[in-house]
C-alpha cells in the first residue's frame, strides 16, 4: 500500500520532518470507532474529569499573564502549584520541583523567572534554553517540567512533551526527529510543528486542545 507522508517542517537546521498520514488516520478511524464523539463521548468524560484541562488553562491564564512575572516569588510559587495539581506531570518529579524551588536564593530565582518570561512572553527560543540550562544545574531538566506550563497558557499552540509518548509518536508516525531526554527548542519547534499538522488532518472531536490530541496518540498508536 502506499504510504503517504506529509512534510511538516522545513528548518534547514534540522533536516526536514515528515508524517505518515496512513497511520495517523488508521489511528483516527480505531478512535471513533470506540468513540464516536471523540472527546466529548460519554465513555470519555472520567477522562477529562480528570485531567480538567480547562480549569488548568484559566488558572495558568492567570498566573502566568506577563505583568506577573514582576513578582518572582509569587511567579514561582503559583508555577510550582501549576506543576503539581497538573495530572499529566510525573509524581516524582512534583515534589522535587517543588523543593528546588523553595531553594532557591533569591538572585536564582529573578533568574529563572526572567527565562521564564522570556520563554512564554519573550524570544521563546532562547527562553527555553535558558530555562533548560537553569533546569540542569539542578539535575531538574526534564520535558514535563519544561514544557507543562506552556500547554495550559496556550493550549491551541503550545504542546506538552511527555517523554513515553512523544518518543512513541516519532517513531509510529515515522517524523524525522531526534528524541533526547535533554529537552531542546529544536525537537521542541519540530514536534510542535508536526502536532499542529496532525491537528489539521484528524477531526476536532480528538482536538479541543493539544494535550488532548497527544492523548489519543497515546491511547491509539
Amino acid at each position: 500500500m502506499y504510504t503517504l507522508r506529509s512534510r511538516v517542517c522545513d528548518d534547514p537546521g534540522y533536516g526536514h520532518c515528515f508524517l505518515n498520514i496512513n497511520k495517523l488516520k488508521i489511528a483516527e478511524a480505531h478512535f471513533l470507532q470506540s468513540y464516536p464523539d471523540g472527546f466529548a463521548d460519554a465513555g470519555l468524560e472520567k477522562v477529562g474529569k480528570r485531567h480538567r484541562v480547562d480549569k488548568m488553562t484559566v488558572f495558568a491564564k492567570k498566573v502566568l499573564a506577563k505583568k506577573e512575572f514582576d513578582k518572582p516569588n509569587a511567579l514561582l510559587e503559583n508555577m510550582v502549584k501549576l506543576v503539581s495539581r497538573s495530572s499529566m506531570g510525573s509524581l516524582f518529579e512534583k515534589p522535587k520541583f517543588r523543593d528546588m524551588v523553595n531553594d532557591l536564593n533569591s538572585d536564582d530565582r529573578v533568574r529563572l523567572v526572567a527565562s521564564y518570561k522570556k520563554l512564554f512572553h519573550g524570544n521563546q527560543k532562547k527562553g527555553l534554553t535558558e530555562v533548560v540550562e537553569f533546569l540542569a544545574e539542578r539535575k531538574m531538566a526534564k520535558w514535563s517540567l519544561v514544557t507543562i506550563g506552556l500547554v495550559y497558557y496556550r493550549p491551541q499552540k503550545e504542546v506538552f512533551v511527555k517523554p513515553t509518548t512523544a518518543k512513541n509518536i516519532v517513531q509510529k508516525l515515522e517524523l524525522d526527529l531526534d528524541y533526547k531526554p535533554r529537552p531542546s527548542w529544536e525537537f521542541y519547534e519540530g514536534y510542535r510543528k508536526a502536532i499542529l499538522e496532525m491537528k489539521s488532518l484528524v477531526s476536532p472531536s480528538l482536538a479541543p486542545n493539544n494535550a488532548a490530541l497527544t492523548g489519543f496518540l497515546m491511547m491509539t498508536l
